[in-house]
This record gives structure tokens, C-alpha cells and sequence, in this order.
């Protein structure tokens, strides 16, 4: 498999913060699961926002809020580009997939789903988008019901259609799980949910870092995604849903911007998108998400793609040189995430002393504690990749792996 299909080196250089040493090493920054670092291009956007365009939006007539405004409107069809909705009003900023996935649980979900309803998710979910559906099936008197996971961390498709039943009045799903890497067949699960007319939510926060997301091509009813995951600001996120979909949603909160008219006798609501953005938005956060995504689209998702799958092939094939080393997740079609055990080795210990190595992993459940039982594990550890990574990260990871088998030996 070739190399990344961009000049690594300059990408590299454009993350400032990679720049630094940590306990006296290069920093090895291996947990973009976790979060993305921060290209300069979007962190300059953030400045130049907050130091000449910083006002309130949707609601002043002088040439700061019209300058925000617009700013802010921008970003929301760049966000409509990037991921191909076909109308920029399907855009709705919030503050996260979690937000997001609460925001439907809560409309969607709160008028939808009732006694003896069941809503199917699968055991490969992160907690944000298990407790949200907990929460709707127990004030509903509903059942939450669930899609297993063979040993290699793949869906089991042969139990879906099983699964999809007349009581069925969502699908949930992920398209990337964060803990395993594995990749969901998101247009086959959609086709086989729409077959008995159930719509289907994405958790996207793990695909749109690694590959281009084409939400009408998949044909989903909703898609959520991070923007801090997608190298841009913390407290900012997304939720796609189809047009005609979202307006037939109540408001998820109530406040400023939300309303077209308020009297103490009756409220009308907003149109869409801003029925669901109450109160004052982060402007900022979606104007550096914007320039994060413009920064994306400049070195190419699909050679962002293309690097993570080198970059997973050659480090699949290093770790396997670790003895004791076990990957928890092995589907053959994947994305840059690497969870492991190591023998007798707690994955906590494995993290501490890579930390003093300057390597930073994440260890532990990884938000996901029914998958760990599936694979028989209280936690793993996970080193997770990005466009910004190279084979010498991978190198550090393996010999600081070797250093945890000496010190424990």
C-alpha cells in the first residue's frame, strides 16, 4: 500500500502543538479518537473572528452582528458541502454527537416512541448513543434492543433483519466504533431499515475524520458528528437530519432565536434550522470548525483515507511484534484505531509509562463498557491515528510497548 497521498511533513508542520517535547521526548500524540489536534489555519480563524467580528447573531443591525452573522451562516454551508446535504437548513450546530444524539432522542424520540416500542442499537455503541435510547425506552415503556457483535468486532448483519420488527421506530447506529475501529455498512443497514420504514441515526464522530461522508449517498435520516474530533474547536458539533424530517420535530429547547413570535398565551416556533438553536450559539466554534473543514478539503479526505490505511496496515502489522500483544478488533474493514491488551499488564500501566516515553494513548473503557464485556475486558488500551501521524509514531509506540514488557517482566 502506497503512502499518504499529501506532503506529511507540511501537514505535520501546520499542527503547532506536535511541535513540542513532553518529558523531555517528541511528543507522539496517538488519542485523536479522543480529540484532534489543532491545524494553525483554524486556530487563526478562531483569533481573526474573536479580534474583528466577535457579536451576537440573528439579531443586531449593526456591521459587527451582520459580519457574525454571515460568518456564522457561512460556516453552516460549508458544514452542508463537506458532508453533502442537500439543503444547508439540514445543518444544525450544536455542541457535540452527544448533544446531538439527545437533541433526536429527545424530539424525535419523545414523540415517536411509546408503549411496547422498541428502539435497536448495537453492542459496538458508545455510551452517548446508548443512555440517551435508555432514557426514551424507560419513560416510554419502551424496550431497547440490540444488534450483537461476532469476535472480530463486526456487526452480525444476519441478525438485523430479525431485529427490525413492526415495533421498530429507530435505528441507532455508529459509523465507526470508537473502541474497535470497525467500519458499519451504514447504505446496506439503511436500505434494510427504510425497507420496513424505520428511520436511522449515524453516530458519525469517528467516520468524517478519516473519510469523505456523503449523508445522501448513505441515505440516512439524521448524522452527528464532533467538531473537536474533526481538528477543529471544542463545544461544537453537528446534527444532519433530513429536511422534511426535522420539521416535523418539536423544539428540543426553549430560549432566544427559537421563536418567531412570544406571548404569554402562545409561542411560535422557528423555522429550521434555528427551531433548534435556542440561545446564543458558538459562533466562534462554528466559524473554526468551518476553517478546519476548509483545511480538510485542501489536503483531501480522500487522501486523508488513503494515509490512514497505509498507516493502519503498517501499524497492525508492528504491534504484532509486541509478545503478549492482543488487538481487540480486528474486521477487516477498518479505520486508524488500535485496541490492545497486553498480557497481564493493566492497560492504565501501559499508558503511564508511555506517558513517560511522551506518547500519549488512551486506556480504559473508552466509553463503551457493554462492548468490553462482549470481548471479556474491563479495558483496553487504544492508540488511535490521524493524518498527522507517521511510521516513526508508530515505531515509538512499539518500542515503548517493549519497554512496559521489560519493566513488568
Amino acid at each position: 500500500m502506497s503512502g499518504p497521498g499529501f506532503d506529511l511533513a507540511r501537514v505535520r508542520a501546520d499542527f503547532p502543538i506536535l511541535r513540542q517535547e513532553v518529558r523531555g521526548r517528541p511528543l507522539v500524540y496517538l488519542d485523536s479518537a479522543a480529540t484532534g489536534q489543532k491545524p494553525q489555519a483554524m486556530l487563526d480563524a478562531l483569533t481573526r473572528f474573536y479580534t474583528h467580528d466577535n457579536a451576537n447573531v440573528h439579531r443586531g443591525v449593526h456591521i459587527l452582528s451582520e459580519r457574525a452573522t454571515q460568518a456564522f451562516e457561512d460556516a453552516r454551508e460549508t458544514v452542508r458541502r463537506f458532508i453533502h446535504a442537500k439543503d444547508v437548513r439540514e445543518v444544525i450546530f450544536v455542541r457535540g454527537t452527544t448533544e446531538a444524539i439527545n437533541l433526536v432522542a429527545a424530539t424525535y424520540g419523545r414523540k415517536h416512541v411509546g408503549p411496547g416500542d422498541e428502539v435497536l442499537i448495537s453492542a459496538m455503541e458508545h455510551h452517548s448513543n446508548i443512555v440517551p435510547w435508555q432514557m426514551v425506552c424507560d419513560a416510554a415503556g419502551a424496550k431497547l434492543r440490540v444488534i450483537p457483535v461476532d469476535d472480530r468486532g463486526e456487526l452480525r448483519m444476519d441478525a438485523v433483519d430479525a431485529l427490525l420488527t413492526e415495533k421498530t421506530r429507530l435505528l441507532a447506529i455508529t459509523h465507526v466504533s470508537n473502541a474497535l475501529g470497525s467500519v458499519n455498512p451504514i447504505k446496506e443497514l439503511v436500505a434494510k431499515a427504510h425497507a420496513k420504514n424505520i428511520p436511522v441515526l449515524v453516530d458519525g464522530a469517528q467516520s468524517v475524520t478519516h473519510f469523505p461522508v456523503d449523508v445522501q449517498d448513505l441515505g440516512c435520516d439524521f448524522y452527528a458528528f464532533s467538531g473537536h474530533k474533526l481538528f477543529g474547536p471544542t463545544g461544537i458539533g453537528v446534527l444532519y437530519g433530513k429536511l422534511a424530517m426535522l420539521e416535523s420535530l418539536p423544539p428540543y429547547q426553549g430560549g432566544g432565536d427559537m421563536i418567531l413570535s412570544v406571548t404569554m398565551e402562545k409561542t411560535v416556533y422557528n423555522r429550521v434550522p434555528h427551531r433548534f438553536e435556542a440561545g446564543t450559539p458558538d459562533m466562534a466554534g462554528a466559524v473554526g470548525l468551518a476553517a478546519a473543514i476548509r483545511y480538510l478539503e485542501a489536503v483531501g479526505m480522500e487522501n486523508v483515507s488513503q494515509h490512514d490505511q497505509w498507516l493502519l496496515a503498517y501499524a497492525t502489522d508492528a504491534l504484532q511484534s509486541v509478545p503478549g500483544l492482543k488487538l481487540v478488533g480486528t474486521a477487516p474493514r477498518k479505520t486508524g484505531v488500535l485496541s490492545f491488551t497486553l498480557e497481564d499488564v493493566h492497560p492504565h500501566d501501559v499508558g503511564t509509562i508511555l506517558d513517560q516515553e511522551g506518547i500519549c494513548i488512551r486506556t480504559g473503557h473508552h466509553c463503551a463498557q457493554p462492548l468490553m464485556q462482549r470481548f471479556g475486558v474491563a479495558a483496553t488500551a487504544r492508540a488511535s491515528l490521524a493524518l498527522y501521524n507517521t511510521r516513526e509514531d508508530v515505531d515509538a509506540l512499539v518500542k515503548g510497548l517493549h519497554k512496559v514488557k521489560e519493566v513488568f517482566a
